[in-house]
């Protein structure tokens, strides 16, 4: 599958917001959006006014960049969550904190969900007990997601683990740092999403 190798943070810059894609770093004053917070490219200062698609396309890619969700994906993930019971964009956003990368991002064992993603890849964590290398598997309530023994001496891993106080830990879950282990209490809801995001533009972006 083809993925974006780029610089991350023309991601931030591309979208006018900040979608914290490289970790620690979008903390601190080298954060490129910090320094130059316009769109990339020749005419990135130009003040072009944007139309109804184009501010549905940028929400539409705005979330698909944060969550690193590729073009297919992303529209089978709004596929789901059109057939779900309940409000579509917000079945949207709940099916992608649900992705294993996003959940062990959130639980503070990588510090950002591209690291999250390949670090799940590479097999180092465990679902129940169980190897798991599918960034896009879904967790369920009560699911038990830990570092393997093996694992936990990684640098990235233990690194974040340190970080992780200033981050926090959304209530629908639950992390024991020491234990290297965190499990998922609750399906996440709305006001566990802190980034500023607009699903219903989303949502009449695919319905056009």
């Amino acid at each position: 599958m083809a993925r974006y190798t780029g610089p991350r943070c023309r991601h931030c810059r591309r979208e006018g917001s900040k979608l914290f894609l490289k970790g620690d770093r979008c903390y601190t004053d080298k954060c490129a959006f910090e320094r130059r917070g316009y769109a990339p490219g020749q005419h990135g200062q130009a003040r072009l006014k944007q139309s109804d698609y184009g501010i549905r396309l940028r929400e539409k890619q705005r979330v698909r960049r944060i969550y690193g969700v590729q073009e297919g994906q992303f529209a089978r993930y709004f596929n789901m969550a059109d057939r779900q019971k309940g409000v579509t964009g917000i079945n949207l956003l709940v099916l992608l904190e649900r992705r294993l990368d996003n959940v062990v991002y959130r639980m503070g064992f990588a510090e950002s969900r591209n690291q999250a993603r390949q670090l799940v890849r590479h097999g180092h964590f465990l679902v129940n007990g169980r190897k798991v290398d599918i960034p896009s598997f879904l967790v369920k309530v009560g699911d038990v997601i830990e570092v393997k023994e093996k694992s936990r001496d990684i640098l990235p891993i233990k690194q974040s683990i340190e970080t992780l106080a200033r981050r926090g830990v959304p209530d629908w879950l639950e992390v024991d740092a020491e234990a290297f282990r965190g499990k998922v209490k609750a399906m996440p809801e709305r006001h566990h999403i802190t980034m500023p995001i607009q699903e219903q533009l989303i949502v009449e972006f695919y319905s056009k």
